[in-house]
């Protein structure tokens, strides 16, 4: 039980969210006596640099499908399924190759369709068995969710990060379709969560709210304009974390804003806890970290994303978080205070899931052996 296994984990290059998720992943199956490799394009491999030691980078980068200023994503991404069908297959080509000589015993994929292998331990993880579709399409989800479980069935383990039963973050996303035999729920992943409280004397020394920003071009940049307009000459100071960890650290004000590249984990935890109120997008690796540092938030949606638009409206449905649309920003933006309404079970629970599903995960792993 104590040879170490040759981990590769490799998250969608979807936005930093599912790059910042696999940190506590990769930190917990670290402390477990294994050796972590990190396969992903340039950003995502910056963020893990900036947030672990001892653990070696492979150049694998993925499908990037973008977003568009004009058509909702379903729309791109149903013009694109060519393009990602071709990546799937050149990925799981790549990565026969990446196990040969790298001596890869377990690959985790993060939302990454074609990176299985059944040669080794493959893991997948998604918080989407059900891809949301506008409501006048609704009726041809069944569609998504099938092709979906043919996905997860390739893997030997599939991990939900989300809670199962009532309390849960995801809603029907995960919840309520049918599941294969080989899934588990981890409890919200967060870098957050074992962070403890902050250190008082180290909290930034001004009133300020803080804006979270996430997700691929042109959508981010225009959401950060409209918000620098909107909240350039308001008080407090208005703090966005650009969430940039491939450019240099720094930190820009302009009128009533203060712009910074990146923060470390430590630093993101202590600038948003202090805030009075935080503005973010309803990506759910944002939400899972707000949970995890017991906030609230507004959340905008990302235009024609039907997940963010669905999670937005679950969420502030149960009370927990407040939402309005990208269209709806003006003068008039009431930020909501930063108290939390969930139980605390949601991040204690979660702490006990996740250790158990890499455990049984590692277990099975040195039967193997």
């Amino acid at each position: 039980m104590n040879d170490k296994k040759n981990i590769l984990i490799c998250p969608l290059e979807w936005g930093l969210g599912h790059a910042a998720r696999m940190i506590p992943v990769a930190k917990k199956l670290q402390e477990m006596n294994n050796n972590i490799f990190i396969g992903s394009g340039d950003e995502h491999l910056a963020l893990f640099r900036a947030e672990m030691k001892g653990v070696r980078y492979i150049n694998f980068s993925g499908f990037r499908p973008g977003y568009s200023r004009h058509f909702p994503q379903y729309f791109i991404m149903l013009l694109k399924t060519p393009l990602l069908l071709y990546h799937i297959i050149l990925e799981h080509q790549r990565l026969k190759r990446i196990i040969r000589e790298n001596k890869i015993d377990i690959v985790i994929s993060d939302n990454r369709f074609g990176l299985w292998n059944k040669n080794v331990t493959s893991v997948y993880v998604t918080h989407l068995p059900l891809i949301p579709l506008p409501k006048a399409f609704k009726l041809l989800e069944f569609i998504g969710v099938l092709l979906h479980r043919a996905v997860i069935r390739q893997y030997s383990l599939c991990l939900i990060p989300d809670l199962p039963g009532e309390q849960n973050v995801s809603g029907r996303l995960s919840h309520g379709v049918r599941l294969p035999d080989n899934v588990r729920f981890t409890g919200i992943i967060s870098r957050f969560i074992n962070s403890g409280e902050p250190n008082k004397d180290q909290m930034p020394d001004f009133r300020h709210n803080t804006v979270i920003l996430s997700g691929p071009e042109p959508q981010r940049g225009m959401l950060k304009q409209r918000l620098v307009n909107i909240l350039c000459k308001k008080e407090p100071v208005t703090v966005i974390l650009e969430g940039r960890p491939d450019k240099e650290k720094s930190i820009i004000r302009s009128e009533n804003i203060a712009f910074y590249n990146h923060l470390s984990a430590p630093e993101m935890m202590m600038m948003i806890k202090s805030s009075e109120s935080v503005i973010s997008r309803s990506g759910y690796t944002t939400i899972m970290d707000l949970i995890a540092l017991n906030c609230s938030a507004l959340l905008i949606p990302t235009p024609g994303q039907t997940e963010q638009e669905y999670l937005a409206e679950y969420l502030s449905a149960k009370g927990w978080f407040t939402t309005t649309t990208q269209e709806d920003l003006d003068d008039s933006i009431s930020l909501p205070p930063l108290k939390a309404t969930w139980s605390e079970e949601v991040v204690e629970k979660s702490k006990i899931l996740l250790d158990f599903a890499l455990k049984e995960l590692m277990e099975q792993e040195h039967k193997k052996g």
